[in-house]
């Protein structure tokens, strides 16, 4: 299958995971226009933050993109304005959104059905609203439509393969029973330290938070990950992908490790200052999983026969390879008819921007493929 001459590249999103993707992408580009057989050419002709753009009239390649966007006093284009750019630029076009920004992701549908592809880790867009899966993929090439393609494989697990196998089991004819894990890396982290499997048990739970919030492992606020919600998304996406019409990432439990008394603090440090006087409570659950020769870890997981999906603490047997996690590593377990009861283990570094920026470019890649 002959490579398209020249690829078009706009990329929302310069942050860790767009810097990372904006240095990958360089290297593929040199690459790509080496080929022997089918030279392609890709050109990035659209940059932007949430604040600045940096684009030129006539799709000039953007070369010297760092010091040109902090120069530029350029405002974005809301969405429908940069379809309507982005459909003139030379040859294919691929819109590579390193956001969270749920607007971006409300428009998909409308720059699919326009043929431009997309490749993304945005989370917002496959967790969202079920009617807001159901038309992007109405309007993708690679779903019911004739659109541009879509690829999201560092939604769920940054870099490691986890849509792309979940989707090959079901569409080789894989009966998909479960699906289990640890789907984030701030939790494996802070539970990993907080009732280690070996050695003396770990620090208290608020000082485990404080820990991972000085190494860069939370949000700014860690209320953002004690939540839940960020794994219940990634649940809401692969429940999705196994065939359940899940409404949204509330509509299923989702347990938060925010105390109630400390839902309404006003700052992210106003709750770690408070939270010490809550150890008590997780004091209590990991002796008492400590009692069953067990530790406690942070899992999502969806019982597909049963259409239940759950996110919140449970209890593990010290041997079982979700307490055996290290670091801030996922692990995501697949439990099928073909694989019985040894399920497909999917292991590695379910954060960072490298290997985010890494399944992004990965996806890019199969975009490329698919255009002719």
């Amino acid at each position: 299958m002959s490579l398209p001459r020249q690829v078009s590249i706009a990329v929302i999103g310069a942050g860790g995971v767009g810097k990372a993707f904006l240095s990958q992408l360089a290297k593929l580009t040199t690459n790509l226009s080496r080929s022997p057989s089918t030279p392609t050419h890709l050109s990035l002709i659209w940059l932007s933050t949430s604040k600045k753009a940096l684009y030129h009239a006539d799709y000039k390649t953007l070369n010297n993109w760092e010091s040109e966007l902090s120069a530029s006093s350029t405002t974005p284009l809301p969405p429908a304005e940069l379809a309507e750019y982005l459909v003139k630029a030379p040859g294919k076009v691929v819109l590579v959104d390193n956001t969270s920004n749920q607007d971006v992701a409300d428009s998909y549908p409308l720059f699919l059905k326009k043929g431009i592809s997309i490749v993304t880790p945005n989370k917002k867009a496959f967790s969202s609203t079920f009617s807001l899966w159901t038309s992007i993929f109405d309007a993708a090439g690679n779903g019911k439509g004739n659109g541009g393609y879509v690829f999201h494989e560092s939604s769920v697990g940054a870099g490691l393969p986890v849509i792309s196998t979940l989707k090959e089991l079901v569409e080789t004819g894989d009966e998909v029973v479960k699906i289990e894990g640890v789907f984030s890396g701030t939790m494996s982290f802070l539970f990993n330290s907080f009732q280690p499997t070996s050695g003396s048990g770990g620090g208290k739970f608020s000082a485990e938070v404080k820990k991972a919030k000085d190494l860069g492992y939370t949000e700014p606020d860690p209320r953002d990950d004690l939540n839940g919600l960020d794994v219940a998304r990634k649940l809401t996406i692969l429940a999705r992908l196994a065939g359940l019409e899940v409404e949204s990432p509330t509509s299923f439990p989702v347990q938060s490790l925010i105390p109630k008394e400390l839902e309404s603090c006003t700052s992210g440090d106003d709750f770690l200052a408070r939270l010490p006087e809550f150890d008590g409570q997780m004091d209590e659950l990991k002796a008492a999983a400590e009692k069953e020769g067990k530790v406690v870890r942070f899992v999502g997981s969806v019982n597909v026969p049963k259409g239940e999906v759950k996110v919140g603490l449970e209890k593990f047997d010290k041997s079982h390879p979700i307490a055996a996690l290290k670091g801030s590593d996922n692990i995501i377990a697949f439990y099928t008819k073909r694989y019985g009861d040894n399920p497909l283990i999917i292991q590695g570094a379910g954060a960072g921007g490298e290997v985010t920026a890494m399944g992004v470019t990965g996806d890019l890649i199969k975009v490329l493929r698919l255009l002719q």
